[in-house]
């Protein structure tokens, strides 16, 4: 945004979340070209104010912000090479999944073509883009970040700069990531596990709420421990685990749930044991997931 006049930005790539990211902009008053592979996507948004693009190219050119929501870097390049000439003086901001080599090479033909780089996340919903507390973060060109920050936090008032590196976005996405899966097929479980008894899973999830605020209290404890390499003050140890997993066995027996997938995770916690680690904190399983350089 230069002085009071909004900044005009093009969004490309209009799934769930592209959508979402658009209808922001629209709302916050930007002047906004949209584009994606199939043009009916782009119907609700012209209806509120944005312009819909004849061509990846001409919405490349209508903006000096270009903001892309595909699914992987590989699909952002397909969908730009067409307009690659276009892309020389304008920031570029990815906005999708990917790995930091992704985002590494993704920067490196982005660079090569006189573009401006960020590579960002959306840590959250497409129904959360817009919120205060909504979470974005980018890695790359501190200038692009400085100069449309204030048009970035349209998207989401908690915008933060990781850094030049241009994967570190792609980094913590997957880094943080890693939890979604474990955490849901948790959520899973128990649920089976309440409606083979007969009761419905809704009954879990005010006690799973609490569950996951203690969690939540203990990440930067063993955040701490995991810095140091201290984890001699053991709250919850590795041999503590250890012992719950034969409980979980049992309950998965009489229940008759497949609990199959806490195999490996259980095998991580004896592999901790066996390494030295048995009345450490829980958080010592960094160290035997760490292989050696």
């Amino acid at each position: 945004m230069t002085g009071n006049t909004p900044t005009p930005v093009t969004v490309i790539g209009l799934g769930s979340m592209g959508r979402a990211l658009a209808e922001a902009f629209v709302d916050a008053g930007h002047p906004t070209t949209v584009w994606n592979r199939t043009p009916a996507k782009a119907a609700p948004l012209v209806a509120k104010g944005a312009v819909h693009a004849g061509s990846v190219r001409a919405a490349v050119e209508a903006s000096p912000l270009v903001v892309t929501c595909l699914t992987t870097f590989d699909d952002t390049l397909s969908a730009l090479e067409p307009a690659a000439a276009a892309l020389s003086g304008r920031a570029l901001v990815t906005l999708n999944s990917g790995s930091p080599a992704g985002a590494r090479a993704m920067a490196a033909w982005a660079t090569g073509r006189d573009a401006r780089f960020l590579a960002g996340a959306v840590k959250n919903v497409p129904a959360a883009v817009g919120a205060p507390d909504t979470l974005l973060y980018y890695g790359g060109d501190r200038t692009v970040f400085d100069e449309y920050e204030t048009t970035l936090k349209v998207l989401g008032g908690d915008t933060v700069h990781l850094g030049a590196e241009p994967d570190l976005a792609a980094l913590y996405e997957m880094a943080v990531g890693g939890m979604l899966l474990p955490a849901l097929v948790g959520f899973f479980q128990g649920a089976a596990i309440v409606r083979a008894r007969g009761l419905e899973a809704a009954s879990t999830v005010r006690f799973a709420e609490k569950w996951l605020d203690m969690i939540k209290s203990l990440l930067p404890i063993y955040a701490r421990e995991i810095d140091s390499g201290d984890y001699t003050d053991a709250a919850s140890s590795v041999n503590l685990f250890l012992a719950g997993a034969a409980h979980d066995e049992e309950l998965a027996a009489e229940t008759n749930v497949d609990a199959s997938w806490l195999a490996p995770l259980n095998d991580l916690v004896k592999r901790a044991a066996e390494a030295g680690h048995a009345d450490h904190s829980i958080s010592a399983l960094t160290e035997v997931l760490r292989k050696p350089e």
